[in-house]
């Protein structure tokens, strides 16, 4: 194998082997000053009553403490019995829609958030979602 080999390439490569040059890790992620604090909430198996409870909590003590961005997983409802109720809405009763209503609606909590988007796929995809939340004043 060594033998197809240029001179040229056998030449570069003492020189690259040798050399004292650093080389940039591609796979580096530099640190920011001020990163976005992240914290992440699982809702998975809550009531529709402790997931409000729950996240009206979490948003606020995460407020306080300066954190900038939650992830909110709530499942995407498919193993929920409420698709087997005929007489419960499944927009209302699962948590995929009704903990962002639930949000919405409460004036506190969308005084001290900037944003709600959808996840990304490897935070949770359709299943989650993320606030960003203003600043501490």
């Amino acid at each position: 194998m060594n033998d197809k080999l240029s001179n040229k390439d056998k030449k570069d490569w003492q020189t690259f082997i040798s050399s004292k040059e650093k080389i940039l890790d591609k796979d580096f992620k530099p640190e920011f000053k001020n990163p976005l604090q992240v914290r992440s909430i699982d809702l998975h198996g809550y009531t529709l009553e402790q997931a409000n409870t729950a996240i009206e909590k979490f948003i606020l003590k995460s407020y306080e403490e300066k954190v900038g961005k939650l992830i909110v997983v709530t499942g995407k409802g498919i193993h929920s019995d409420v698709e087997k109720d005929p007489y419960v809405s499944k927009d209302l009763s699962i948590l995929k829609y009704s903990v962002p209503e639930f949000i919405s609606n409460n004036k506190i909590l969308m005084n001290i958030i900037n944003e709600i988007t959808d996840a990304e796929i490897h935070d949770g995809g359709s299943g989650a979602f993320y606030i960003y939340l203003k600043k501490l004043k």
